[in-house]
C-alpha cells in the first residue's frame, strides 16, 4: 500500500513535471519538504477512503495507520552541507571509493542507507568493534539510515578474513544467543530507535539451490582467489574450503538486498565490500560508496583487537576492569587508541600517565558513567595503600584465563581449595575483587599482571607475580 501511494503521488502535476529521477537527484533540503508536504495533502484526502477500501477486504487498516502516523510525524531535518558532511564523514577512515561518489549521493539532500554487518561468532562486542560503530553513529547524528546486518546466515560460513585456517562452525543456538547480545551492546552506541536491525537468514534462508547456483554465477574463481588470505594459504599448501569462498559472494548479495548507499568495515573486510559493489552494478544498482575503517591493536598493541586472542576490552565489562585494561597498553599505543576511540589528540606535552588515566577514564564514561570513571580512578590510585601489606604471592595458572579458574587456583595455592560452585557463588556476590574493584562475572578473562592484588573474600587476599 505503501509502494501504491507513493507511486500515485509521483503522478501528481508537480511531481510529473520533475520526473521521478530528478526528484532523487534534487540537492536542496526544499525539495524534500516539499514532496513531504504533498505526500501529508494526498493522504489526508485519500484517507476515508482507503479504510473503506481495507475494511471492504476484511483488512485491518491499524498496521497502515500506525505507518502513516510515524511518516506525517516526521519533519526534514536541515542537514548541515554535503561538504560539511564529507569532512566529519571521511575524518578518520583508511580506504574510501570514492570521496567524489560520497560527495555526489550527498549533494541529493536525501538520506543515505549506511550498512554494517556483524556475525554473531562470540557473544560480545569489545572497543575494536566501537571504531566502525561510532562512524556508523556519525551517519545516524548526521541524519543518514543505519542499516545493522546481523548476520546469522553468514556466521554459519565463518569469515575467512585474516584466518590461516577455517573456523569452526557454530550451531545456530549459539548464533541466535550472540545475535541478542551483539545488539543489546551496539546500542550503547548507535541509536536504537534510528537503526534498522535485519537478519541475512531473511533471505539467504528462502534461496533454492538453483538460486545458490545463480548467484555463484555473478563472480569468477579467479575475483575469489585474488584475496591474499586465500592467496596466501594456497602459497603455504594449506586447503581453502569451497564453502569459505562464498562468504564475500553472500556479504557482497547483501547490499544488494538493503540497497546500501555505503558500507561500512574494517581495511580487513575491503575485498569482500568490493564484492557488494560489483554485485550491486551488474543488478543495475548504483554500487555503493565503499569506507574501511583502521584496524585497532590490542593490548598487547600487535595483533589486532580479538577476544581469541585474550587482548581485548569488551565494551560491557565493568568499569574498573576496562579501566585498568587501558592502563596496561604501552605509552606508543596510548595514542592510537586516543585517536581512534575518541577521536582526539594527547597534547605533545601531557605526561603519559596522567594522559593514560584521561584516556582511561573517557572510555570508562563512554560505556558508563563518569560516576563510574571517577570511582575507577580513585581505585586506581589508592592501589598503593595495598602495596605495603605481606601478602601471599601467586602465580597465574598457564591453563586458565577465565576468572572462575584463576580465583580457584588462588584459593588451592593459599591451600584453601574450594569447589567450582563456592568459588562462582563468591564471584558473583561481589566477594573476589582486583586492586578494590569488584569482579561479579565468572566468564571474564581480565588483564592481570603482576603486582595486583587479587581479593578471594574478607580475610584472604593474594599478591599476583
Amino acid at each position: 500500500m505503501a509502494l501504491v501511494i507513493f507511486l500515485r503521488v509521483a503522478k501528481s502535476p508537480v511531481a510529473s513535471r520533475r520526473g521521478s529521477d530528478a526528484l532523487r537527484q534534487e540537492s536542496s533540503q526544499s525539495s524534500s519538504r516539499r514532496f513531504l508536504i504533498l505526500l501529508r495533502l494526498f493522504i489526508a484526502r485519500n484517507s476515508v477512503l482507503r479504510k473503506k477500501r481495507l475494511l471492504k477486504k476484511k483488512l485491518d487498516p491499524k498496521p497502515l495507520d500506525m505507518f502513516l502516523a510515524a511518516l506525517l510525524s516526521r519533519e526534514p531535518k536541515a542537514m548541515m552541507s554535503p561538504e560539511e558532511q564529507l569532512t566529519i564523514l571521511t575524518r578518520g577512515v583508511a580506504n574510501l571509493i570514492s570521496e567524489k561518489e560520497l560527495l555526489k549521493k550527498l549533494q541529493r539532500g536525501l538520506p543515505l542507507r549506511v550498512k554494517l554487518g556483524v556475525d554473531p561468532t562470540s557473544p560480545d562486542l569489545h572497543l575494536g568493534h566501537s571504531v566502525v560503530l561510532e562512524k556508523l553513529r556519525q551517519f545516524q547524528e548526521l541524519g543518514h539510515e543505519a542499516v545493522l546486518i546481523i548476520g546469522d546466515f553468514t556466521a554459519q560460513i565463518g569469515d575467512p578474513t585474516g584466518r590461516s585456517k577455517t573456523r569452526p562452525p557454530l550451531s545456530r543456538e549459539d548464533i541466535l544467543a550472540n545475535a541478542e547480545t551483539y545488539t543489546e551492546q551496539a546500542f550503547r552506541i548507535l541509536d536504537k530507535d534510528k537503526t534498522e536491525v535485519v537478519f541475512n537468514g531473511e533471505w539467504f534462508n528462502k534461496m533454492s539451490f538453483s538460486d545458490v547456483i545463480q548467484l555463484n554465477a555473478r563472480v569468477t574463481m579467479q575475483q575469489m582467489l585474488q584475496r591474499e588470505d586465500f592467496k596466501n594459504r594456497i602459497a603455504n599448501d594449506q586447503e581453502v574450503r569451497l564453502h569459505e569462498i562464498q562468504y564475500p559472494i553472500v556479504q557482497g548479495w547483501d547490499s544488494v538486498e538493503v540497497r546500501a548507499d555505503v558500507e561500512l568495515g574494517g581495511t580487513d573486510q575491503l575485498f569482500n565490500i568490493l564484492v557488494g559493489r560489483d554485485m550491486q552494478k551488474n543488478e543495475g544498482m548504483e554500487p555503493q560508496v565503499v569506507m574501511c575503517l583502521p584496524i585497532l591493536e590490542g593490548l598487547d598493541g600487535i595483533q589486532k583487537m580479538s577476544k581469541s586472542l585474550h587482548n581485548y576490552v569488551g565494551i560491557s565489562e565493568a568499569a574498573g576492569e576496562m579501566f585498568g585494561k587501558i592502563m596496561s597498553i604501552s605509552d606508543d599505543l596510548m595514542s592510537r587508541y586516543s585517536e581512534l576511540l575518541l577521536g582526539e589528540e594527547i597534547p605533545e606535552d601531557a605526561h603519559p600517565l596522567e594522559a593514560k588515566k584521561a584516556l582511561a577514564a573517557k572510555i570508562v564514561t563512554r560505556y558508563h558513567s563518569a560516576e563510574a570513571a571517577e570511582q575507577a580512578v580513585f581505585n586506581w590510585n589508592n592501589r598503593g595503600n595495598l602495596e605495603e601489606v605481606e601478602l601471599p604471592e601467586f602465580s597465574l595458572p598457564g591453563d586458565r584465563k577465565d576468572l572462575l579458574g584463576v580465583v580457584q587456583a588462588a584459593f588451592a595455592a593459599i591451600e584453601e581449595p574450594k569447589s567450582g560452585g563456592d568459588v562462582r557463588r563468591l564471584i558473583e556476590q561481589g566477594s573476589i575483587q582486583i586492586d578494590g574493584e569488584k569482579m561479579t562475572d565468572p566468564k571474564a578473562e581480565p588483564a592481570l599482571a603482576a603486582g595486583q592484588v587479587l581479593k578471594l573474600n574478607k580475610k584472604r587476599s593474594v599478591r599476583i607475580v
